[in-house]
């Protein structure tokens, strides 16, 4: 009786697999020293498939459904088997059960700026970031291509290839679509659509079939990201250069009130409000003097408007006189001249020139 029992359980009646670990998209059934009896029940659940492999080769692949396994439902099975007492004997055969249902919210970003050809600025320095969905779609590739003999494939085991692939053909998706950066910035739904376009083919040599895919972020280094609000600003002012340099003006009074006003942080709050309104006045007459450069210089181009202006402003029309100023208002004229100089409006010997100047009027 024993002996009969130890028999009975070397034979397996039921095959099923309910998934026990999320993130498993391959298993193989425990067939060690066991054998199926003729006749015994697969049992493949919705989000499941299951695969046949005989002496190395994929016999048959089964969807979801319960199937007795004979001569009618393996005859891939039977052939290679070439069995001649009609599949009345236990086989052995591997089983592997794949997880098709969706495996959600994949990460990928660019741990590095890329490069891409861009149709507004040629060449651009981007970071993305996102996630992805895909399922296996393809049990039998996925088998041979990916997960292959072993007991066990997770979603950890092809994260980084599928990570690699998406990084690999961001600036393809980009440079196929022909689409602008800035409008992929503001559009990021459209972005994910033609990065998933460009992904879907390579998704399907694995035998996996990318569902999903967002854009959660776009954006420039730092560095290049100024460049571009400098672009934004001077489209907002057009080719109206005296209203760029208001505006320039406009930005620096803060900083030079606070280097006025500040002291070493002893100032009183009277100090701070002179400082202030010395700021507010040196900038109003600024942005005359460079209203008026730019209003009398014959130059064409805008680099000699700009210097004409920064003459003005630095007394260089005055009268042949020489007016003396007091220290404040030579130091609050080189302050301003130096952010000039460090905006790129005035050369270096430009700026050397008039500091010059304005040291010879001291009092």
């Amino acid at each position: 009786m024993a002996l009969m029992d130890f028999i009975k359980k070397q034979f397996i009646d039921v095959i099923q697999w309910t998934e026990d670990t999320d993130g498993t998209l391959a298993w193989r059934f425990p067939m060690a020293g066991m054998e199926i009896q003729y006749g015994a029940s697969l049992t493949v659940r919705e989000s499941q498939m299951a695969v046949f492999v005989n002496e190395g080769q994929v016999a048959d692949v089964f969807g979801p459904g319960m199937y007795k396994l004979t001569t009618q439902t393996i005859p891939v099975l039977t052939y290679l088997k070439n069995w001649d007492k009609l599949f009345e004997s236990p086989f052995k055969s591997d089983v592997y059960f794949f997880s098709t249902r969706q495996q959600l919210d994949q990460k990928w970003g660019t741990p590095q700026p890329i490069t891409i050809r861009d149709a507004d600025f040629g060449a651009v320095r981007l970071r993305a970031f996102g996630n992805y969905a895909y399922r296996v779609a393809d049990p039998k590739l996925f088998h041979t291509q990916v997960s292959g003999t072993r007991e066990r494939y997770t979603v950890g085991d092809v994260d980084g290839q599928l990570r690699g692939l998406v990084l690999q053909n961001i600036s393809a998706a980009i440079a196929a679509s022909g689409i602008p950066f800035l409008d992929l910035a503001a559009n990021q739904l459209k972005f994910a659509e033609v990065l998933a376009q460009q992904l879907g083919p390579e998704f399907d040599k694995y035998g996996l079939k990318l569902e999903g895919m967002t854009v959660q972020n776009l954006s420039l280094p730092e560095d290049l990201q100024k460049v571009l609000d400098q672009k934004i600003g001077m489209g907002m002012v057009g080719n109206d250069m005296g209203k760029f340099m208001q505006y320039q003006t406009a930005q620096a009074i803060p900083k030079m009130a606070e280097g006025i006003g500040g002291g070493g942080g002893g100032g009183s709050v009277v100090g701070d409000a002179m400082g202030l309104g010395a700021g507010v006045a040196m900038g109003q007459v600024l942005a005359q003097s460079l209203a008026q450069g730019l209003q009398g210089a014959t130059a064409t181009s805008p680099h000699a408007a700009i210097s004409a202006a920064a003459a003005n402003a630095a007394g260089q029309s005055a009268p042949a006189t020489v007016q003396p100023m007091k220290p404040d208002e030579v130091m609050a004229m080189l302050e301003k001249l130096g952010e000039l100089k460090t905006k790129g409006i005035l050369t270096e010997e430009e700026f050397s020139a008039k500091k010059a100047e304005l040291l010879k009027k001291l009092v």
